[in-house]
């Protein structure tokens, strides 16, 4: 099975399988939610294919994980294979976000534009890497690297959903694939 496309079918991640938990069958589950136990409000999680991994039969909080005991058992073995997997639910499972929020999974797809309004490339996903969050844009001239750029108010000053676009300042310096040791002098 493929993702769907539409963006309310679109899988989004939250949490993510740390392994078995002792010989019952039990899972230990990270939780990627702002609030960690509601990632089992959302129904049964699911595999990036769609298809069924866990459903919470009960929960409890680990150290920095639940312990889960699922509907459907399965051996150590094969939960600590699963180690890793990250857990998905639709995004037409999720609440709908208050007039001025947006889940952040909601830029990915939308055409990234400069501030004439000439479409540079499209988000491909935002990552955290420890600094805060950055928008990835692939774009459209074909063979040019993907570059992120600081989701921030100065450098992706505007969202426009109904138009599916995000404004980004200064595409070409967030472009720059050039290392900037090759400008030094050596005095």
């Amino acid at each position: 099975m493929t993702r769907p496309a539409s963006s309310k079918d679109r899988l989004i991640v939250m949490g993510v399988i740390s392994g078995a938990h002792g010989v019952r069958g039990d899972v230990r589950v990270k939780s990627f939610t702002e609030a960690p136990e509601d990632i089992f409000t959302y129904g049964p999680l699911l595999s990036a294919d769609g298809e069924t991994l866990l459903e919470a039969r009960t929960c409890r909080p680990g150290k920095d994980h639940f312990i889960v005991a699922p509907k459907a058992p399965r051996q150590k073995e094969e939960w600590d294979a699963l180690k890793g997997t990250l857990l998905h639910v639709p995004r037409s499972r999720l609440p709908a976000p208050a007039d001025d929020e947006f889940y952040i999974e909601d830029l990915i797809g939308l055409d990234a534009v400069n501030h004439g309004g000439a479409v540079i490339g499209k988000v491909r996903s935002v990552q955290d890497f420890g600094a805060g969050d950055l928008v990835e844009i692939v774009p459209n001239q074909p063979g040019q690297p993907s570059y992120f750029v600081p989701f921030t108010l100065e450098d992706a000053p505007e969202v426009h959903f109904d138009s599916r676009q995000i404004i980004i300042r200064d595409p070409d310096h967030w472009a720059d694939q050039s290392d900037p040791r090759d400008d030094e002098t050596g005095d």
